[in-house]
């Protein structure tokens, strides 16, 4: 499996916030489904539940965990919070996507 996600130190800082208000244990999962407006979409869910081929990026008391499958499709990404004019939010910087859509929630290969 390619570990070379890579979690930025503004994304494990809101990541950690985020996590102090969940139950002990809670990870943050980042996942890759079909949809969105340029074909794939990243998915943010709080979990408790790690599986054994979980990719597991532990940074400054922040854990997330990204399956084998959306590994694939995020190799060489960094996961990155922006807080800016438009909003504040989770930005995944993937160099593989050659395509995205206005929010950045979206993109295609």
């Amino acid at each position: 499996m390619n570990a070379s996600v890579t979690v930025s130190e503004s994304a494990a800082r809101r990541i950690g916030e985020i996590l102090k208000n969940e139950p002990e244990g809670t990870m943050l999962r980042v996942s890759v489904e079909g949809g969105g407006c340029s074909g794939f979409q990243y998915k943010f869910d709080m979990e408790r539940a790690k599986a054994s081929d979980d990719l597991v990026i532990g940074r400054d008391g922040a854990v997330v965990l990204i399956d084998p499958v959306s590994v694939d499709y995020m190799a060489g990404s960094e996961i990155d919070f922006v807080d800016d004019l438009i909003g504040a939010s989770f930005k995944v910087k993937n160099p593989k996507a050659t395509a995205s859509c206005g929010c950045g929630t979206s993109f295609s290969l």
